[in-house]
């Protein structure tokens, strides 16, 4: 055991480490926590005496609607957001005129009614997924106004026990940002989902699984976006003089790619104002450049409008139709930004941005270059330039290389978002979280995955030099997340906006199957670059996997190991005579509980403070918790023992490294709910009661405090197969070890806190 003073904080880890899942208990916790399958008054409740039931009193609060990104924001706040989120959300989207006709027709132009062909898939797509799907019904399913694969999964997991830890308390329902309102009808169908998912293992560790592919092919567009649109829009060079190599080419688009990431530490608010102009200077440019050539070249066009040109162009060219569609979907990159970053802004302004501006200017745009090569199929392979207006050429290629920085910012923005929430719920390790907005809270900054972005950046760029094969990886990490959005999507219609069900079959039949159509067209590129998003996402699945599995295996070590309720107060009872004046605080991750460290604490130090408290970390399914709800309490029985349970919870997306005094704030709710605790005293009796309990915590207190903290080390129980050796002691304690931060969560004095070191075999 560890007594010295260190640079370790134990609230670090409510920042960086918190239980997965952690909304779910199992049947045997249900058991206990619901005795007779029904849940017990509040009365009732506080009388049952078991550290194994997590109740409490929550302070005074009032039920604030958090259900809505927009809720209480005015029209001005809206606006603002609408302008910013054009800078950060829809660069990648974008650009994708930069390259999409280029990667379609890679053998040239075969057909002139092809390129309708082609125009009409584009159309549908763009108007099908990030409009439809994405703006009007996927944006619907955020979580308290936060998105992402995360935030899908937070809200299943709400509605049904699909968690692997087993730390829910009743009391956590009662959190006014834990429910939505549901429709009344149409409630038996979701009931035998819910029932199947929550009988089902395999659909628990499925979902999971599936959780973690989705934030790993996110992350791996953060890498494949800033590549391909850099290297697109620097290599328009080339048709402006010959002196301009690929290397060179390749160089500065690293120069660039480093430049842009430099700045991410500044903030998206700042990033988002500086970036919205250039971008909407380029949806200017890109339509009104559309626009010209439409009547220049081949107004006709438009009737590409009518599908039968796509089934014409599938007639005509059979399989190397299907194959490139893996081109066509490049028009859709980036359109999980739309979700991923809505915690940034709100769905309204997101709404209104891709309706007003990014939609209208990308059709203008596509149409444009369509008109231009019904006149000049030769020049196909380099579209984008070729179409612009000489006179225009130059301050075309300044503000395109703008673009192509900028269009990098929606899915590094996205990463950082989804990093966050992964973090919180146990799913990935320890990192820097820093908000950069005193604005916008769902505004984070991820130092170290920045850099990890940025190395990847350059390898990438420096190993395919061409956008070619960047452009099939991209593809298949594009649709990859899109169907698993899909599948959690359908999910949440069932279960809890209980749609009806001949529109979710009308939604599976149309958006599932492009989306499945599109995901077989590159695969078909697997082995010409399409590996790399799949080799990403395995290396960080592998990570996410290691770091929540020995989580979990740490949980129900704690679990079965924890101190009895007649062991706790046998333990203190024999230390009353050794009671130390002031207050100890004892930090765990444990709900159900007091952990084992406490015992092993004692017998290295027999002696305890005046007042004890036990706080608990844990993170809701939800994305932020009112302060005013945070806090559980409960006092161990007999009450002169002066020992306090106390559960903090925090949603995945809630600011932790606020100014005020963590310390303070604990001792406020204590006081509060030693007030509220008195509610079976006689009136006569009462003010005397709460002023003696009160000015008793307030002695200790001005005592002094010491914050005790466990350090845990982690091996494999003896026996164990090597597989389980290899990833307990060899690879979890590597990523504890060099991803670690020390950094300041609460504001509490290192000169009182001590550390209780324990090994446990899991």
């Amino acid at each position: 055991m560890s007594t010295n003073s260190t640079e370790l904080v134990p609230h670090e880890q409510e920042e960086e480490e918190v239980p997965s899942e952690l909304n779910v208990k199992s049947q045997e916790a249900d058991d206990q926590i619901h005795p007779n399958g029904k849940k017990l008054p509040e009365k009732n409740l506080r009388r049952y005496d078991s550290l194994d039931v997590e109740s409490g009193r929550l302070g005074h609060h009032s039920r604030v609607n958090h259900g809505g990104a927009t809720t209480g924001v005015g029209w001005c706040v809206v606006a603002q957001l609408a302008f910013q989120s054009i800078g950060v959300v829809y660069g990648d989207i974008g650009t994708s005129p930069l390259y999409v006709y280029a990667s379609t027709f890679t053998d040239g132009i075969k057909h002139n009614d092809d390129i309708l062909g082609v125009l009409s898939l584009i159309f549908y797509t763009l108007t099908l997924i990030p409009l439809v799907k994405y703006v009007f019904i996927v944006l619907r399913a955020n979580d308290n106004g936060d998105g992402g694969t995360f935030a899908l999964y937070s809200l299943i997991c709400r509605y049904a026990k699909v968690g692997l830890i087993p730390s829910q308390e009743i009391e956590d329902g009662d959190v006014s940002t834990y429910k939505l309102e549901l429709p009344n009808n149409r409630t038996e169908r979701a009931s035998k989902v819910k029932s199947k998912l929550e009988n089902s293992n395999f659909a628990k560790y499925f979902l999971l699984f599936a959780t973690m592919l989705g934030t790993s092919m996110v992350i791996g567009d953060g890498v494949l976006t800033p590549c391909i649109s850099v290297l697109s829009a620097v290599g328009g060079i080339k048709q402006a003089t010959s002196h301009m190599t690929e290397d060179a080419i390749v160089w500065t688009s690293i120069a660039i790619l480093i430049a842009l990431f430099m700045v991410q530490r500044l903030g998206t608010d700042k990033v988002g104002y500086s970036f919205a102009p250039i971008i909407c200077v380029w949806f200017s440019f890109i339509g009104g450049i559309g626009v010209y050539n439409f009547i220049k070249y081949d107004p006709s066009v438009v009737k590409a409008i009518n599908p039968k040109y796509i089934v014409e162009y599938f007639k005509r060219n059979k399989d190397q139709a299907w194959i490139s569609l893996g081109g066509v979907v490049l028009a859709i990159t980036g359109t999980e930004a739309l979700f991923a970053d809505v915690g940034h802004f709100s769905v309204r302004s997101i709404q209104i941005s891709m309706c007003s501006v990014t939609y209208p200017a990308l059709v203008l745009a596509y149409m444009g270059q369509a008109s231009f090569l019904r006149k000049n199929n030769n020049l196909v392979s380099n579209t984008f330039y070729e179409s612009i207006p000489d006179s225009l050429y130059w301050p075309m290629f300044v503000v395109a290389v703008l673009a192509s920085i900028i269009a990098s910012q929606a899915m590094i923005s996205g990463t950082f978002s989804i990093i966050q929430q992964s973090l919180s719920l146990g799913c990935f390790p320890r990192v820097k979280i820093v908000h950069t907005s005193a604005k916008y809270e769902g505004q984070v900054y991820v130092p170290e995955i920045n850099y990890l972005l940025m190395l990847a950046c350059v390898f990438v760029t420096l190993g395919f030099r061409t956008t070619t094969k960047i452009g099939n990886a991209y593809g298949i990490a594009v649709v990859f997340v899109m169907t698993l959005t899909s599948a959690f999507l359908v999910l949440i219609m069932i279960m809890i906006w209980k749609t009806h069900i001949l529109l979710i079959i009308s939604y599976t039949l149309i958006i599932g199957t492009i989306e499945l159509v599109y995901l077989s067209s590159v695969l078909y590129k697997f082995d010409q670059g399409g590996y790399l998003p799949l080799a990403f996402a395995m290396i960080l699945m592998t990570i996410m996997y290691i770091w929540n599995y020995v989580y979990r295996k740490k949980y129900y070590f704690e679990l079965k190991h924890k101190v009895s309720p007649e062991k706790l107060q046998q333990i203190i009872q024999e230390a009353n005579s050794q009671r130390l004046p002031g207050l100890a605080i004892f930090y765990s991750e444990l709900v159900q509980g007091i952990p084992p460290i406490f015992q092993h604490y004692v017998a290295n130090v027999p002696s305890l403070h005046s007042v004890l408290v036990f706080v608990s970390f844990k993170s809701l399914p939800i994305s932020r918790i009112p302060v005013e709800e945070r806090f559980l309490f409960r006092r161990v029985q007999p009450k002169d023992l002066q020992v306090f349970r106390c559960v903090v919870r925090y949603g995945y997306n809630d600011v932790r490294n606020k100014k005020e005094s963590f310390e303070l704030l604990l001792m406020e709710r204590l006081k509060e709910f030693v007030k509220e605790d008195k509610f079976e005293i006689d009136n006569d009796e009462l003010d005397l009661e709460v002023e003696r309990d009160i000015e008793y915590l307030d002695k200790a207190w001005r005592w002094g405090v010491v914050h005790m903290v466990g350090e845990h080390e982690v091996v494999a129980m003896k026996g164990a197969n090597i597989g389980k050796r290899v990833v307990i002691d060899y690879a979890y304690n590597f990523l504890k070890k060099n991803l670690r931060q020390s950094n300041k969560v609460f504001d509490i004095p290192h000169k009182r806190m001590l550390k209780v070191g324990m090994t446990y075999e899991l």
